[in-house]
């Protein structure tokens, strides 16, 4: 594991901290218990705190004024929305003790996080060179087939597997939860393909001070769709639990992702 500053440095330390807790929490066989949403609130801080030491942090790279000030300031502050919505499915948890709240309150953060992820992952595709690639016949060609192959996939596993082929039940009303199911999941493939598109196209340039946390943020979106996934599967399966794989790969998601931006505010400067 590589560090450029504290902030990475105790983020690692709190996140084994979060890992130890879900493998107690695993073998314990505990689904209902209070240990099970506290869980999903210990890991909900990880996006909240370090959401807003990244936007905090951006300065550092002259906040809007700049591709990577930008970068870090947006998918901080995404960060911190998600973490926003968690503390309040953390309040229906432990306050109202609704295990599922879904659809809630909390999905305001966790949708408002989606298009300032996006805005942060273009940004960074600014400083990685990735637009100057963009006149190339096969460059084009991947602009298309990974979200094509990702959508795909989605299909298959959300509404061929999960729903048994079924996108609408039937006639009613507006259906939050099936708009939910099916946000997160575009909303993780959009960013996911705009990372792989990125790397793809700037794997030459990505070098020095940028390569390692641009590719841990990137792994991280990419941690976070199967998270999404999980999630929807399980709320339609009915089968999910606070604590539950799921909420390993959250944790592993939005700390990768807080990683990696953490990583960028340092500066040799």
């Amino acid at each position: 594991m590589y560090f450029r500053n504290k902030y990475q440095k105790i983020l690692s330390v709190y996140v084994s901290f979060l890992v130890l807790f879900w493998i107690i929490l695993f073998f314990s066989h505990e689904k209902t218990s209070i240990w099970n949403y506290f869980y999903s609130f210990a890991f909900s801080l990880v996006p909240l705190i370090f959401g807003v030491v990244g936007c905090f942090l951006s300065k550092k790279w002259g906040f809007l004024n700049s591709a990577i000030g930008s970068g870090v300031f947006f998918i901080s502050l995404g960060s911190f929305f998600w973490g926003g919505g968690s503390m309040i499915w953390s309040y229906y948890n432990l306050f109202e003790n609704i295990s599922a709240p879904y659809p809630s309150l909390a999905d305001i953060g966790f949708i408002l996080s989606i298009p300032l992820w996006v805005k942060g992952i273009i940004s960074l595709s600014r400083a990685t060179g990735a637009r100057n690639d963009l006149k190339s016949i096969r460059r084009r060609l991947i602009l298309l087939v990974i979200p094509v192959l990702i959508i795909i996939i989605s299909y298959y596993l959300l509404i061929v597997i999960a729903r048994d082929g079924i996108l609408i039940p039937g006639p009613g009303g507006f259906d939050v939860k099936l708009f939910l199911d099916l946000a997160y999941p575009i909303g993780d493939i959009i960013i996911l393909s705009l990372a792989l598109i990125i790397y793809g196209l700037s794997f030459n340039y990505l070098g020095g001070l940028y390569k390692r946390p641009i590719l841990t943020i990137f792994f991280g979106f990419g941690v976070m769709y199967f998270a999404d996934f999980i999630f929807s599967y399980t709320t339609t399966m009915g089968t999910f639990y606070n604590g539950n794989l799921g909420d390993l790969a959250f944790t592993l998601a939005l700390s990768l992702i807080s990683f990696g931006t953490l990583g960028l505010t340092y500066s040799e400067n």
